[in-house]
């Protein structure tokens, strides 16, 4: 088995895709209006993670999956996961404002999909952990108000590698666990105490992506999944279990 990860998939379709006709596709909020790099990224996610990734591979979406404002509005997009090959595993973006109930998107997700909040997914295994997360102390960006949330990402992180127990772990979130300037932060001391090695995360597009984190810090490997940033191609992680060395 395969581990891929891939996030950032920011779908904004209007109706179930036709993925024998594209052109009959419609998205309420194109990406490629905005940056042409974008243009027809679904068909791209589409065709590039079928000829990637196999039926028993796992990928890995650290959040920002739809566009969508309510669950409703959000399922022809989750329907579009349904057609791709593998286990999927998600935590929440911050553009995720679809994802409220967690039994209630639980419930809309098709059968190979999985979504994490507050616990963990094991998938042969290995545990499967994470949380959306948020911007971290000393950034630039972070606010009074974001103290709040910060804390309460941390309390969802512990929770999650906490539950898990003891074994492999790995864990994403959607965004970068410290800040721009690479501070030592709360989620990385987690994944020190609970012995995380590998973290996936996404949310840096174009420009931004200057500030991600190194392939390798803290005695963590660091893999960012922003799906412009890998060409909108999932990318390999690791293969499981680890072969012989």
């Amino acid at each position: 088995m395969k581990i891929y990860a891939i996030g950032d998939l920011h779908l904004s379709l209007k109706k179930p895709v036709n993925v024998h006709n594209w052109a009959d596709n419609e998205e309420y909020k194109p990406m490629g209006d905005v940056d042409p790099s974008w243009r027809d990224h679904a068909r791209r996610i589409y065709e590039n993670w079928r000829r990637t990734v196999g039926s028993e591979d796992v990928v890995l979406v650290p959040g920002d999956i739809s566009w969508a404002m309510r669950l409703d509005e959000a399922r022809p997009d989750l329907e579009f996961l349904g057609l791709l090959p593998g286990r999927i595993i998600c935590v929440q973006g911050n553009h995720d404002y679809w994802w409220q109930s967690i039994s209630r998107v639980r419930a809309a997700v098709p059968p190979n999909v999985f979504m994490i909040q507050n616990d963990h997914v094991v998938v042969d295994g290995l545990k499967v952990c994470g949380t959306r997360g948020w911007l971290c102390p000393n950034s630039a960006f972070f606010k009074e108000g974001d103290e709040r949330i910060y804390r309460r990402e941390l309390i969802r992180l512990e929770n999650s590698l906490k539950g898990a127990g003891p074994g492999q772990k790995i864990a994403m979130m959607h965004y970068m666990p410290t800040n721009e300037k690479h501070d030592y932060s709360g989620f990385i001391e987690l994944f020190q105490k609970y012995g995380v090695n590998t973290v996936i995360y996404g949310h840096l597009h174009a420009r931004a992506c200057r500030y991600r984190l190194p392939d390798r810090a803290w005695g963590i490997s660091f893999y960012l999944a922003s799906a412009d940033y890998l060409d909108f191609t999932p990318r390999f992680i690791m293969s499981w279990p680890p072969g012989p060395g």
